[in-house]
């Protein structure tokens, strides 16, 4: 595996990259982020609390009052001092205000990342079990109770030989136009070497989608094409990691970049397969997709509860399991045929 420079960790941040491709992406707004939230995020010393909306925006419905509850939970008293003594909530105001116009330009709905990561590791605790977020509180509850984004805050560089800093000057809040219809089955990774594109992955890599196989060529031919017309003498890194997505009219879109190696799933390849392709001189594209049941790969969602990633109707682990063993009722009743 190849050693990682700063600056091409720097140029997979999206406040870099999506000012060049901003016309092949998703519909963003970057707000830079005052250091005051930055500390709130990485502050773990006191209670979880959100900030104090000063748009009454709150990210979770208000808790109906209920005496009953209350009958065996008594709250101490403190002192005048110790009440002086406790800090205001968080609050911030400029930068919530800023991400409500924001919303309202993008259509009402967002989804939302740092400079690297989105915290898709926290959309099981938002109020609709997705990154789908229309006020800046919710937004604060995924960034405030996600690990996904320690990365950022504070790892980013941890792969890179030339290290010289724990964390960038300065972070970015960056606000994502939210498509309801978007199809997961649609986004693929991809990988480029020496500045030539030597493998496809489905990105998807926890479900199999019969429909993959049928368009896998005709998606190849659309790949590289993009890649060839859009990509390759823009991104300025030789060798780098980027997610397309396609959408229902055919369209190539960015969804991101990251490094070669380092933290980058290689999903399913491996890194030192990807090392190895074009070795001998041949420059065909290497495209994986997961082509039956059998063949997907539950380890690589983030650790969260599944079932809160995708909370649409057919989705968890009891579908998973369900298709898997009628794959292997279909299969046993082949051999038996046969």
């Amino acid at each position: 595996m190849q050693n990682i420079k700063e600056e091409e960790v720097n140029r997979c941040q999206i406040q870099e990259w999506y000012p060049i491709f901003k016309s092949v992406s998703i519909k963003t707004l970057i707000h830079q982020l005052p250091e005051s939230f930055i500390q709130y995020l990485l502050d773990d010393s006191g209670p979880f609390l959100l900030p104090v909306s000063v748009l009454n925006e709150d990210a979770l419905p208000n808790r109906i009052h209920n005496p009953t509850d209350e009958e065996d939970f008594q709250v101490s008293e403190e002192s005048e001092d110790e009440a002086e003594e406790s800090s205001p909530p968080p609050s911030f105001p400029e930068l919530e205000l800023q991400v409500k116009e924001s919303v309202k330009l993008l259509g009402g709905a967002v989804f939302p990342k740092l400079n690297w990561s989105s915290p898709k590791d926290s959309a099981w605790i938002s109020t609709s079990g997705s990154l789908r977020c229309t006020t800046f509180s919710e937004i604060a509850l995924l960034f405030r109770s996600s690990d996904s984004l320690v990365h950022d805050l504070c790892h980013a560089y941890d792969s890179c030989n030339d290290k010289s800093s724990s964390r960038p000057h300065n972070f970015f809040l960056a606000l994502r136009k939210w498509y309801p219809s978007l199809k997961p089955e649609m986004e693929f990774r991809c990988f480029v070497r020496n500045q030539k594109l030597v493998g496809i992955s489905q990105r998807e890599v926890t479900t199999f989608y019969p429909i993959l196989l049928e368009k896998k060529n005709g998606l190849l031919l659309q790949i590289q094409g993009f890649f060839n017309n859009h990509v390759r003498t823009k991104f300025e890194s030789e060798n780098y990691v980027f997610d397309v997505y396609i959408t229902n009219d055919e369209r190539v879109k960015i969804v991101d970049f990251n490094t070669w190696g380092g933290f980058t799933l290689s999903l399913l390849f491996t890194w030192e397969e990807l090392e190895h392709i074009h070795s001998e001189g041949d420059d065909s594209v290497e495209f994986r997709i997961v082509e039956d049941y059998c063949g997907v790969r539950p380890g690589l969602k983030t650790a969260v509860p599944h079932d809160y990633l995708d909370t649409s109707q057919g989705s968890g682990w009891d579908q998973f399991l369900r298709n898997a063993a009628d794959e292997e009722l279909r299969q046993q009743s082949t051999e038996a045929g046969a």
